[in-house]
């Protein structure tokens, strides 16, 4: 029996009676008053009734990491309501194709505008739910709007008819179109739950698609608040759908019903997802895992490298994608830049709350708090030597966990070779710049790199490590927020590209509409075949020397 879904209540959601962060090293009453204001004006019973649920759902709850305290419950869907949500967003989606690509524009530049002016929300919210500094749910904030700004500005350039070289000069008329697909779905993840909720959505919904995402199961009403500032920016309420559950309950309802796919999470999941996707023909894309490297030369800026280094491994408690874990660093400056690095990394502010103090938080899970600890213990038990942190910190919050620097880290520790995604860099002395390539290439993932050395140096280096993205002289925020250029993975990190033309066009289809003017591309009436044959070797020679003009 098919469920009736209508406007209202949804059983067993209202809001938290706890502030949406409570401390246990903030006990600030103006802090905890506006935690308590942020849950008030977030409105976790107005943002749980977005989702697309029948009634009578089950419902699950989001807890902050910082403390363990209830933020608020959302409806667990069903396959039914993936169904339901992809043909609202069909419905809408017809309407919003037929509409200027002016006023979709226009649309994301009022969205850029709300969520820069409704940072102080996001902000609370992204940290309730993921435990990160205040800093790091920042750089979501800013991300996404400067992928709404930069998508609002290119998008009529990235899809307006192109012309292309037609078969037969002058005769040929040869044009280029892009379609929407249709409904994307998205599936996004816990680490960058604002970021990854939207960004991927915003060239969507430009291209002329409807939505469907499926947040994480842990940070739904990040994502709830991101999507009422797009309705509120102008959207059409139904052209972009949010389910909630389990990603394994509702990825393939949603696979075998949308028009393409976009997931960012682990690389075996996404080989999963991507076979799924292949055997309904739809697109497929996504950034998967990644075992990312630092390159150190010994002709790099020292201060600078050790603050890059911190960024690159702690930034989001290392729960960052494209966060790096190896560090290689020539022989000559290894043991200056190690002692700096790790006087540097015992200084790392931790800290919980709405704090713009700390530099770093908590771990967003028990279970991701065990997988960092888990990969830590077992290097050192075969010989890794602790250089820095290795130890949880429960005075601060029940996930905190030190950041952490190891030596003598080797092939048989499961941190040398499997993504930890936390607060923990494994330390390598190299020989010389081919030695450090050679290493950093090593990896069966190629997500991003960052390389220190002069800029010139540092830039023929790049070229040759095997990652989607390489920083030169900065971890990881200067190829990320460079949106005019593709953002993705090589090997096993990751299929197609998200930013820049490819991260816009990849949500279209191109079709080419070829208009023929006077003679036709094949044999004329009246001429022999071997006549027409010959004729048209003399032409294709002929054509090889007329220069090509896009």
């Amino acid at each position: 029996m098919v469920p009736t879904y209508q406007q209202g209540t949804v059983p067993g959601v209202g809001p938290s009676t706890m502030p949406l962060v409570a401390s246990s090293t903030v006990r600030d009453g103006e802090h905890l008053a506006r935690a308590s204001r942020s849950a008030d004006r977030a409105g976790v019973e107005r943002l749980a009734r977005q989702v697309t649920a029948a009634p009578g759902r089950s419902t699950q709850g989001s807890f902050s990491p910082f403390d363990g305290t209830l933020i608020g419950e959302v409806p667990t869907c069903t396959a039914d309501d993936v169904i339901e949500a992809v043909d609202r967003a069909r419905v809408a989606q017809r309407a919003w194709a037929g509409r200027p690509l002016v006023e979709r524009c226009d649309i994301m530049l009022a969205y850029h505008d709300l969520v820069l002016d409704r940072q102080e929300q996001l902000l609370d919210i992204a940290q309730a739910e993921t435990g990160k500094a205040r800093i790091s749910a920042f750089e979501e904030v800013a991300d996404v709007a400067m992928t709404a700004r930069y998508y609002a500005n290119s998008a009529p350039k990235h899809l307006r008819p192109v012309r292309r070289q037609g078969a037969l000069p002058i005769l040929t008329r040869t044009t280029e179109y892009h379609h929407p697909k249709g409904v994307v779905g998205i599936i996004s993840p816990w680490n960058y739950p604002l970021t990854l909720a939207v960004s991927d959505a915003i060239p969507a919904l430009l291209a002329g698609n409807g939505i469907v995402l499926k947040p994480d199961a842990q940070t739904p009403f990040t994502a709830l608040v991101a999507v009422e500032l797009l309705r509120e920016a102008g959207l059409p309420p139904e052209l972009f759908q949010v389910v909630t559950g389990a990603g394994r309950v509702l990825g393939t309802p949603m696979i075998d019903h949308v028009d393409f796919l976009m997931f960012t999470g682990s690389t075996a999941t996404g080989r999963a997802i991507a076979e799924q996707c292949g055997r309904r023909l739809i697109g497929f894309s996504a950034e998967l895992g990644g075992k990312n490297p630092m390159v150190v030369l010994s002709d790099a800026d020292l201060d600078k490298t050790v603050e890059g280094a911190v960024r690159a491994g702690f930034a989001n408690s290392g729960q960052l994608c494209i966060a790096v874990e190896r560090m290689y660093v020539e022989d000559r400056i290894y043991d200056r830049f190690v002692a700096a690095f790790v006087d540097r990394v015992r200084k790392i502010r931790l800290g919980a709350g709405h704090t713009w103090q700390s530099e770093m938080g908590s771990l967003v899970s028990q279970e991701q708090f065990d997988a960092v600890s888990r990969h830590v213990d077992d290097a050192v038990a075969k010989g890794a030597k602790v250089l820095a942190g290795a130890k949880a910190r429960p005075d601060l919050g029940p996930l905190f966990y030190e950041p952490t620097v190891l030596e003598r880290v080797t092939d048989d520790m499961a941190l040398a070779r499997e993504e930890t995604f936390g607060p923990v860099v494994a330390l390598y002395r190299v020989r010389d710049a081919d030695d450090a390539v050679a290493r950093a290439n090593d990896s069966c993932y190629g997500l991003n790199a960052s390389v220190w050395s002069t800029p010139s140096h540092g830039a023929d280096l790049a070229t040759r490590i095997q990652a989607g993205t390489v920083n030169v002289n900065e971890s990881y925020a200067a190829a990320w927020a460079s949106h005019d250029a593709p953002m993705g993975g090589m090997k096993d990190s990751g299929a197609g590209r998200r930013h820049g033309r490819e991260g816009i066009l990849k949500y279209t289809e191109s079709q080419t509409v070829a208009v023929q003017r006077g003679i036709p591309v094949g044999p004329i009436p009246g001429m022999s075949l071997e006549k027409y044959a010959r004729l048209m070797t003399t032409s294709i020679k002929a054509l090889k020397r007329v220069p090509f003009r896009r």
